[in-house]
């Protein structure tokens, strides 16, 4: 069993179109690492320096990470992440 990863509408055309991929278990920056030796050009895009990026969100089975160990935060066999860029602009 490995980790599921939901992948945002705007970074699936870097996993061919699926909505869903496997990771390996680790660290949250350990899978950013693994998605990208698969899916060439994710990690930059979620990632910079070891450090996930300020306006992508990654949840641990609904968990912000941020409340967790950030980068640090271990994912398991099994585990669901979610990975969500933020979102900004609008008018009121």
């Amino acid at each position: 069993m490995a980790v599921k990863v939901r992948i945002p509408t705007p970074l699936q055309r870097l996993t061919g179109g699926q909505e869903l991929v496997e990771g390996k278990p680790g660290t949250i920056i350990e899978l950013v690492n693994d998605l990208e030796s698969k899916f060439p050009g994710i990690g930059e895009r979620l990632s910079e320096g070891g450090k996930i990026r300020r306006f992508v969100n990654i949840y641990v089975n609904e968990e912000d990470i941020r409340f967790l160990k950030a980068e640090q935060t271990e994912v398991k066999d099994g585990d669901e992440v979610s990975i969500v860029p933020a979102i900004a602009g609008g008018v009121f």
